[in-house]
């Protein structure tokens, strides 16, 4: 028996084959978005996943000031903050993060689901956020993803 060809190969940042997708955020649901972003830029969805490496895709995500929540979570889903201060407790609804700027909305969701760690604040910065359709990463010819086909 050939023990070489059991051996468990390993990604690192040389053999990883990073790519660059673009969504359409128009009428998804928020949560499912952002947990499809977020095992693509964890690198979940290809065959030579390793969890300790970022080798994920670069994802643009466009159109986000037309997400959607479900049921009343614009009104009833409280986001919290300190401003660091005794009593500087903040609480904001998903309806005042949206109209102030939707693309923080859209990046707080995806940054709740990576890893609280070094790896995962690395893997925020392959997240790219737009209110429009117009985005400045054309010349890295990014693939469209539609959602209906990963999940």
């Amino acid at each position: 028996m050939n023990t070489l060809s059991y051996k468990t190969i390993s990604a690192n940042e040389a053999t990883v084959n990073k790519e660059w997708v673009i969504i359409d955020a128009t009428g998804e649901r928020l949560g499912r978005l952002s947990s499809v972003v977020a095992k693509m830029i964890r690198g979940k969805l290809k065959p030579n996943y390793t969890p300790h490496v970022d080798c994920g895709d670069n994802v643009i995500i466009i159109n986000a000031d037309k997400i959607d929540y479900s049921g009343t979570r614009w009104e009833g889903k409280s986001y919290l903050h300190h401003t660091g201060y005794p009593g500087g407790q903040r609480e904001r609804s998903a309806r005042q993060i949206f109209e102030k700027d939707p693309t923080e909305l859209v990046h707080k969701a995806v940054q709740g689901m990576l890893p609280k760690n070094r790896l995962g604040r690395a893997l925020q910065k392959n997240l790219r956020v737009f209110n429009g359709t117009e985005h400045p990463h054309e010349a890295q010819n990014p693939k469209k993803i539609n959602l209906n086909e990963i999940r």
